[in-house]
């Protein structure tokens, strides 16, 4: 069935949503951002989202990682910082809570789509993978944080054909769809021609092009 909206889950009430997905939430929803902050904060393996995953994947729903803003500090407030670093730092963390914390294991059938190429984590998971094998309160998960790599989406805007083909050699070709940042400052008007510049197999251009994204959303 193709996809039939998109609706934004709320990561400091997840109790809204232990009935999610199933109905629209309506425009009173929050939107969570630094102005939040004051708010304890639940990262995403929290148990208290088990519910909200688990509703999500017998659905076969389609959950889309993507910070609003960014929770880092003041740090990131001058240059731009907060979304050049910012958003692709809060992605890796939100998929690393995801991994690290053992949702993926439980929850085995949930499709992750991560905005910004799933940020720094691809790029430098060798890190990860050497924290899970050598500290105890890093071995929350039951494999290799590289192991989850390849049940997860990416979207293909990481900005240069260097990036993509990186992406595509650590997650796979078949995990690597179009990306445009539409109508945001960040966007790009050519996200095809990026795409092509990478130089990738033109079986697997045409599945970042179309394939991919018509197989994970049933269009078609």
């Amino acid at each position: 069935m193709p996809p039939e909206g998109l609706d934004q889950l709320h990561h400091r009430q997840p109790e809204r949503h232990r009935h999610p997905l199933r109905q629209p939430l309506g425009d009173d929803r929050d939107q969570v951002g630094p102005r939040h902050q004051e708010r304890q904060r639940q990262e995403p393996d929290d148990p208290a989202f088990d519910p909200v995953w688990s509703a999500a994947a017998d659905l076969g729903a389609v959950v889309f990682i993507h910070p609003w803003g960014c929770s880092l500090g003041p740090r990131l407030g001058a240059h731009f910082l907060g979304n050049t670093f910012g958003q692709p730092a809060e992605t890796a963390l939100a998929l690393s809570h995801l991994i690290f914390g053992g949702a993926l294991d439980w929850h085995r059938r949930l499709r992750l789509l991560a905005a910004h190429g799933g940020g720094f984590l691809p790029a430098y998971i060798g890190r990860s993978d050497h924290a899970w094998a050598e500290r105890p309160d890093a071995r929350g998960c039951a494999h290799p944080p590289s192991a989850y790599l390849r049940r997860v989406w990416y979207d293909a805007l990481v900005y240069s054909p260097q990036a993509l083909r990186h992406l595509v050699e650590v997650v796979g070709s078949d995990k690597v769809m179009l990306g445009t940042d539409y109508p945001f400052d960040m966007g790009v008007t050519d996200p095809v021609e990026r795409a092509s510049a990478a130089g990738l197999p033109a079986a697997d251009l045409t599945a970042i092009l179309s394939g991919n994204a018509a197989a994970l959303f049933g269009i078609g």
